[in-house]
């Protein structure tokens, strides 16, 4: 049976790509916190350790195929704990030579980022988190080919769908509607890269199982949902069943907000790209994966409000 060393499994990419691998019949281990064993789904497998215990994590990968990086620092403790989590990570992909799965996003390409990102489009970050992650890719694919493991970055845009909160669609494009209320943080007409989690999850099975056929180092980027605030609404819409007052984001309020939460500092760095129009483009992907799962819209975003409610 093939396996699977998930980091991170109980949070929200996490848990999706464990429970994807899982129905796909792998023997799945879900990595959580000492104590968070309650929090994985059924027939996940508890390795219940510090996602910083490089030698925890390189034991509990020792006799798996995969690892899957879910690990992600919140935003004001990126450059503290980015590189320990990467360097626990290389260590429980080092341990058995597996597939090193890394969840990228467009930070990398920079607030002069053309509008089609193709997985050949140069690095060229302009926040101190874009430099972060073009470190992090760097880091993990220099470690790669020194200790004989492979990497695959499948680079997505914002996250919607899946269980738990914490992304830009359940805090702010959602957040108000029991108000009859969209809010949308980009200008009318402003193309923006979506990813779906369960699809990406399921790219990710994909890509797995297609590890045999990959190169030392690998970048793709996961299609998902290219679409306006408008394409968004409207599919809200269609979910609710009603119409909706549709409001911009206030992010001269939040400026002033920032001059006392870090957080908001951080969130603000990002503001970009809600002003730079992109979308993700990959015609090599599903030369290895095959057809992936492509959810229509307005059923991707009926499902993550059904998912919103359940939470």
């Amino acid at each position: 049976m093939q396996s699977v060393l998930v980091l991170g499994a109980a949070g929200r990419i996490g848990r999706a790509v464990a429970e994807a691998f899982r129905d796909a019949g792998w023997r799945v281990k879900g990595q959580v916190r000492p104590g968070g064993a309650g929090r994985l789904g059924a027939g996940i497998e508890p390795v219940e350790a510090n996602g910083a215990d490089a030698e925890a994590l390189a034991r509990a990968g020792a006799d798996v195929d995969v690892v899957f990086h879910g690990l992600n620092p919140i935003y004001t403790r990126w450059k503290q704990d980015m590189t320990p989590l990467a360097d626990a990570a290389i260590a429980a992909a080092a341990a058995n030579r597996a597939l090193l799965l890394l969840p990228g996003n467009v930070y990398n390409f920079g607030a002069r980022m053309p509008e089609r990102l193709t997985p050949d489009a140069p690095f060229r970050p302009t926040t101190s988190k874009g430099r972060l992650r073009v470190k992090l890719e760097d880091r993990i694919a220099a470690a790669a080919q020194r200790k004989g493991f492979k990497i695959g970055v499948l680079r997505a845009g914002d996250f919607f769908g899946g269980a738990g909160p914490g992304s830009w669609f359940d805090l702010v494009l959602a957040k108000d509607l029991a108000k009859d209320r969209f809010t949308r943080p980009a200008p009318p007409g402003l193309i923006h890269a979506w990813a779906y989690v369960p699809d990406l999850a399921a790219a990710f099975v994909r890509l797995a199982e297609a590890r045999d056929r990959l190169g030392t180092v690998e970048r793709f980027h996961f299609t998902g949902h290219a679409v306006t605030m408008e394409d968004m609404a409207a599919a809200v819409e269609a979910a609710v069943g009603r119409p909706l007052e549709v409001k911009a984001l206030p992010w001269g309020m939040l400026r002033l907000v920032a001059v006392f939460m870090p957080m908001m500092r951080a969130l603000l760095e990002m503001k970009y790209l809600w002003d730079v129009p992109h979308r993700l483009v990959d015609d090599r992907l599903e030369a290895f994966t095959g057809p992936l799962p492509a959810t229509p819209l307005n059923r991707a975003v009926a499902e993550a409000l059904a998912a919103m409610t359940v939470d």
